[in-house]
């Protein structure tokens, strides 16, 4: 079944690139297309896409992680993926904390921007690798001393293949990126990562990674 798709970006030309990417593409549905935050509050609860990819800054008005925060609290089934240029820390732990499960960068290849789309609606929590090692970096400097311990504790149910697993998921890579690294299939991947996330009790990639560094 096509992944349902709703796209909001203030910039005509980049909007149009990112809707020719879905409309070309086998798989993908493209339900609505909007160039400001408050079109999308009222389009989007309407539609009801299954992912939603969001630009930060949406011009006067609302920015899309204010528009994110609305929506998610009404509508949790629906996935945000933000689709912007910034990669200062602020903006990305600002998105995923309004609830978005996804972040990559505007200069992304149109088949990686596809793969997210598709690894998202899978369970996972993609970003493009700059933005991964952000928000790894952030975890690793702000780890309390004092979790150390407990997360070396936690991480003990894990395989040593699951470990390896999460480290690449860390690194941003993709279930097929990690497949081919690893010379095993996408669905094998798939499988360990499902047994991560109910080993550590969480729901997706950057909750796994926030248990992973101890956060």
């Amino acid at each position: 079944m096509d992944i349902s798709i709703c796209i909001v970006d203030d910039n005509k030309d980049i909007r149009s690139a990112l809707e020719q990417i879905v409309l070309m593409s086998d798989g993908y549905q493209l339900l609505g297309s909007f160039g400001s935050a408050e079109e999308a509050l009222q389009q989007i609860p309407l539609l009801k896409p299954e992912i939603v990819l969001m630009d930060i800054n949406l011009g006067e008005g609302e920015s899309g992680i204010d528009c994110v925060r609305h929506l998610k609290a009404d509508y949790p089934e629906i996935l945000f993926m933000m689709c912007t240029v910034y990669e200062d820390d602020e903006k990305i732990f600002e998105a995923l904390t309004a609830g978005a499960s996804g972040y990559i960068l505007k200069k992304t290849a149109p088949h990686k921007l596809l793969e997210a789309i598709r690894e998202l609606q899978e369970g996972g929590a993609p970003m493009s690798s700059q933005i991964a090692r952000k928000v790894v970096t952030a975890f690793q400097h702000n780890k309390p001393a004092d979790k150390v311990a407990a997360e070396t504790s936690t991480l003990s149910v894990l395989s040593n293949r699951e470990k390896e697993i999460l480290e690449l998921l860390a690194k941003g890579m993709l279930y097929k990126e990690i497949a081919a690294s690893l010379f095993i299939s996408q669905e094998t991947v798939r499988k360990h990562v499902y047994h991560i996330y109910e080993k550590l009790h969480v729901n997706n990639r950057v909750e796994a990674i926030n248990k992973f560094f101890g956060r």
